[in-house]
This record gives structure tokens, C-alpha cells and sequence, in this order.
């Protein structure tokens, strides 16, 4: 990798955003990067695995790993994710919601390591309808921790994220960048395109669909500046694939239009997006599914 000398007090390090489902921590680390590299939902866990995304300032270099939210009695194979992370990390956030801490959010303190450098982000400042109520909310919680800074904030508010990413410099370790500084990620585009695919599914189906479906990239494939996307979603019975469907291909071509729109963006690049939806280990509803390919490769072909 050819990287330029940075000066000598240059800092780079990396931090893990961790929390129980649902307090923001994607929507945090896509502010903080200043692109979608993390998917959200409202839909609890949409985060499965541990997702890394870089921002490079003047002076610094900030490698963040956005974590699957902390599950107190199932998908235990995610919480090794979690607890792997912070062993290894220089920073950890612990990301809790304005106003409201319960037990799941105690179970996540506690696993962060009590010689790590942690700082509590407390998110969602804008929905709290009482602000006067936030200082009461966390002398309350005072006794329950010890973190090197306490951030009350909004994820969503653009001088928010530059003062968390101020305060996080001087937490950093003086070290040389890892990362060229326009690389907003180290996972691959074939990846990210399934993530964005993942979400749009998730924000068009609600809490009906389980966390069992699935979305695969069978083929991704570059040519000059055009990527030609193929992705398969899996589900496990039919009226998963009629609820993704939608009535005469609605919901799909949904899916399809705004996935296709958010990966141009982040590849900057034009993309071909075709997507199937197969019932796993099934050979049935063979219609259904030619009938959606089939609706969408007219609908991609009828936009250009």
C-alpha cells in the first residue's frame, strides 16, 4: 500500500461501537464515516456481523467497527463477536439511548474490559421530548459506570458527530494512517451490495420477515465503470416470497429501485441490480420466481 508520511503526531486507531439492538449504533457509525457503510433498520439486530468503516481527518485516522447489538438470550455466536472485538480494540463506545437504560444495556457495559478506554455515547438526544430530563437520566446512571467521557449527542446532527470525532482524537494513539485516506471501508463491493440489498428487504418488510432469509450475491462483475449486480434471496416458505414479492412484483421492484440507487451512490459508479427470490431447499413456485426476474430485468432495461 503506498501511503504518504503522515507528521509526527498523526493519530490513528481503531474503535468498536457496541450496544444492545436499537440504540442507533449503525446510523452512528455510517455519520461518523460520512457514508452508508453499515446498514439500519428499525428492526431489531440487522447488524450480523461485525462491519468496519474508516474516516480519515486532518491529523487522524478513525477505524471503526460497528458491532451486532448484544443478545441476552439467543444468537450467542454474535456476542463472541462482540466480546473478540474489544479485546482488540484502542477505543470502545458504548452506545446507550437518551432516557432509558435497562438491563440489556447493563449486560453490554459489562463486557467491556474495565481497562479499555471507553467513552458513553448517549444517543437519540433528539427524541428526548423532556431535555431537562437528561441530566436527571444520567446522575442516575452515574453509579453504574466509569468511562473516560460521557457524550450526550444525536447521530443525526452533523456538529454532534464532529465533536464526538474531536473528543475521539484524543483518545488515539500517535501512529501512522493503515488505510489510504478515501477508503471508507475494507469490505469489498461484493459485500456491501449484499448489506444494501439486506436492508431495503428489512425496511419493506417490517417485522414479518425472520432473521432466517437471506440474501446471496451469486455473481458481481465489473465492466469499465458498470457494476452488473445478480443477488438471490432466500427465504424459508412461500408466503415469505409472496410477502417480498408484493402484489404483481410491487414490493420487489422497490427493493430493487432504491438497493440499485444507494449502491451507485456509494460505488459512484453505475449499477445493474437483478434480483431472484428462492424458497431455500425448494424446487416449487417456479413461476413466481421467473415472474420476478423477469419483471425486473424489464424494469432495469426500460431505465436506461
Amino acid at each position: 500500500m503506498n501511503l504518504n508520511l503522515e507528521p509526527i503526531d498523526f493519530r490513528c486507531g481503531t474503535i468498536a461501537i457496541v450496544g444492545r439492538p436499537n440504540v442507533g449504533k449503525s446510523t452512528l457509525m455510517n455519520s461518523l464515516v460520512g457514508q452508508k457503510v453499515s446498514i439500519t433498520s428499525r428492526k431489531a439486530q440487522t447488524t450480523q456481523c461485525r462491519i468496519t468503516g474508516i474516516r480519515t481527518i486532518e491529523g487522524a485516522q478513525f477505524i471503526f467497527y460497528d458491532t451486532p447489538g448484544f443478545q441476552t438470550k439467543y444468537r450467542l455466536a454474535l456476542n463472541r463477536t462482540i466480546t473478540s472485538t474489544l479485546i482488540l480494540v484502542d477505543i470502545i463506545l458504548f452506545v446507550i439511548e437518551a432516557g432509558y437504560y435497562d438491563l440489556n444495556d447493563r449486560h453490554v457495559k459489562e463486557l467491556i474490559p474495565k481497562t479499555a478506554k471507553s467513552i458513553l455515547v448517549v444517543n437519540k438526544l433528539d427524541k428526548l421530548s423532556d431535555k431537562d430530563a437528561l441530566f436527571a437520566f444520567l446522575k442516575r446512571i452515574e453509579p453504574l459506570y466509569i468511562f473516560s467521557d460521557v457524550v450526550p449527542m444525536s447521530a443525526k446532527r452533523p456538529a454532534d458527530i464532529t465533536r464526538l470525532l474531536r473528543i475521539l482524537r484524543l483518545f488515539l494513539p500517535f501512529s501512522q494512517p493503515i488505510y489510504d485516506k478515501n477508503k471508507l471501508t475494507n469490505h469489498s463491493e461484493r459485500f456491501l451490495a449484499e448489506e444494501i440489498l439486506r436492508e431495503k428487504i428489512f425496511r419493506w418488510t417490517g417485522d414479518e420477515l425472520p432473521y432466517t432469509s437471506t440474501v446471496q450475491i451469486e455473481k458481481f462483475e465489473q465492466k469499465g465503470r458498470l457494476r452488473r449486480v445478480f443477488a438471490t434471496i432466500l427465504v424459508d416458505h412461500y408466503n415469505h416470497k409472496a410477502m417480498i414479492i408484493g402484489q404483481k412484483g410491487a414490493k420487489l421492484k422497490q427493493i430493487n429501485t432504491e438497493a440499485r440507487i444507494n449502491m451507485t451512490r456509494l460505488f459512484d459508479a453505475p449499477v445493474y441490480l437483478e434480483t431472484f427470490v428462492k424458497i431455500k431447499n425448494s424446487r416449487a413456485d417456479t413461476d413466481v420466481k421467473l415472474y420476478a426476474y423477469e419483471y425486473e430485468y424489464s424494469l432495469d432495461e426500460s431505465s436506461r
